[in-house]
């Protein structure tokens, strides 16, 4: 007891002070890749080495398209082995409340050679798509919930077919490192008590009711969590026979984390961009 005792006064405080400070990831952690448009000579290589369809090009006549979709991507680096242009980042931080958010495109003028010749756009965020009077009716259910559950929240975490990446990941925020419970964010075993889901995978075929279950057995107002590259897009199982492609084809999402699987960092700025604590 008392060896306990001495050697936890002896280690001191070990919790991050997060989002307070900065998240110290490592430097070897791999997080958005950042890509140097102004000198990319030819995106075809990354996009033909990248095994989830994150990064794409569609030509026209005299032009290239370049789409970086960070909800597909895997941070797996196979497009930075292929070009020189890209490089893994460790920023983590890059949870979305809208999956159009997710999204950055390029565009170029095209050399003869399908080479680009001239970057005509820089890297820039898709819109979002959706009409001015939903953002104002998303607006108005924020405040509420942030009215509401902005100083405690209780979370179910839901597994709907993942590979249990992404929950090794949501274990460590219960650790003394991280320490979610300094929030008054608690993990429960009832949806009937949850205020929240955190929901892994890519929502296979016979999690579908089940997941649909769980959500309308929580309590309004409720929000949903799509952790992780499969939770966002399907990752790297995508759409088919097994898999739905993601958690918002079944029930509605509130903020998306990519990653695969995303850190506790990361983990921590999604939840915390759920109930604008962020």
């Amino acid at each position: 007891m008392f060896d306990i005792l001495y050697h936890s006064l002896a280690t001191g405080v070990v919790t991050t002070d997060y989002p307070k400070t900065p998240a110290q990831t490592s430097r070897q952690s791999r997080g958005r890749p950042e890509i140097d448009a102004p000198n990319w000579k030819d995106a075809r290589a990354a996009v033909a080495a990248c095994p989830t369809g994150a990064l794409s090009c569609t030509d026209g006549p005299e032009t290239r398209r370049v789409t970086l979709d960070l909800g597909k991507c895997t941070f797996c680096g196979f497009c930075a082995e292929a070009d020189p242009a890209i490089r893994m980042s460790n920023v983590c931080e890059l949870a979305a409340r809208h999956k159009a958010e997710l999204t950055t495109t390029i565009q170029y003028q095209l050399a003869p050679d399908g080479t680009h010749q001239a970057l005509l756009s820089p890297p820039r965020a898709a819109a979002d798509p959706r009409p001015a009077a939903l953002d104002a009716v998303g607006a108005q259910l924020k405040a509420r919930i942030a009215k509401v559950l902005g100083r405690s929240l209780h979370i179910r975490e839901v597994d709907a077919g993942s590979c249990n990446g992404c929950e090794v990941e949501i274990a460590g925020l219960n650790s003394p490192v991280y320490d979610l419970e300094r929030f008054g964010l608690h993990f429960v075993a009832s949806p009937r008590h949850a205020d929240m889901l955190l929901v892994t995978g890519p929502v296979s075929r016979n999690m579908e009711l089940a997941l649909r279950k769980t959500y309308e057995a929580m309590p309004a107002p409720r929000l949903v969590v799509a952790v992780g590259a499969c939770g966002c897009s399907g990752g790297i199982f995508g759409t088919n026979y097994a898999s739905l492609g993601g958690v918002d084809k079944v029930i509605p999402v509130d903020v998306y984390v990519p990653g695969c699987p995303p850190n506790p960092y990361a983990l921590l700025h999604g939840i915390l961009t759920a109930i604008d604590r962020g």
